[in-house]
């Protein structure tokens, strides 16, 4: 009987390690392939950032007449109109009013200002486009300004679902009119001081997009 027993618990013994030895030489293929995908993913993005990249470069020499900057973040701009005059810029805690108009990397209008109409954007406190939350930051008031964004400072691999394809290059021409700090809006909007006739509708603050045509 305690041979019988022995013998039972001893095949039971011997399957389970077999199980398990199973399931342990089934899963290392799984862990390659991912570490696989993950290199390849991150290969292809490196290149289709430099192709970008080198295509901004050869319009940017193709206009040699044109005085482009590049910005630590990874994208170009030059100056339409230029404020020499102040020297404030939008911070945290500002309100920025402006227009926009957003063009392919081959000049194609894709919005235009009369689409998009007048922006508003809480700075470093709203989700608008990457390559624009920083670019505003470096303008002057009544500075008009034209921005070369690579797809992944835009709108990346989605597009925007409407008229923005995947991995698009774009050319953002911002005109800044004002900012003002937020406390400040609470007596001025866009500028204009409120006087008796005046009346100042409370701003909403929206978490999406303000590329909303």
């Amino acid at each position: 009987m305690n041979y019988l027993k022995i013998s039972i618990y001893t095949l039971l013994f011997i399957v389970l390690l077999a199980s398990c030895k199973h399931h342990e030489e089934a899963r290392k293929p799984i862990s390659r392939a991912s570490g696989s995908f993950m290199k390849k993913s991150a290969d292809r993005n490196k290149k289709l950032v430099a192709t970008e990249e080198d295509i901004i470069k050869k319009i940017i020499k193709s206009n040699p007449k044109v005085k482009y900057f590049a910005s630590k973040k990874g994208y170009w701009y030059h100056y339409e109109e230029r404020n020499l005059t102040d020297t404030l810029k939008p911070k945290r805690g500002d309100i920025a009013y402006y227009n926009l108009e957003i063009r392919d990397i081959k000049g194609a209008v894709i919005y235009s200002e009369a689409d998009l109409g007048p922006q508003t954007y809480y700075v470093d406190k709203q989700d608008i486009m990457m390559g624009l939350r920083d670019g505003i930051k470096l303008m002057h008031k009544n500075e008009i300004v034209t921005f070369l964004f690579p797809s992944h400072i835009a709108y990346g691999y989605h597009g925007d679902n409407k008229k923005i394809g995947t991995n698009e290059s774009l050319m953002c021409t911002v005109s800044l009119r004002n900012f003002v700090s937020e406390e400040a809006s609470k007596t001025v909007t866009s500028g204009t001081p409120i006087t008796k006739t005046t009346v100042v509708k409370p701003i909403t603050v929206t978490k999406k997009d303000t590329l909303n045509p």
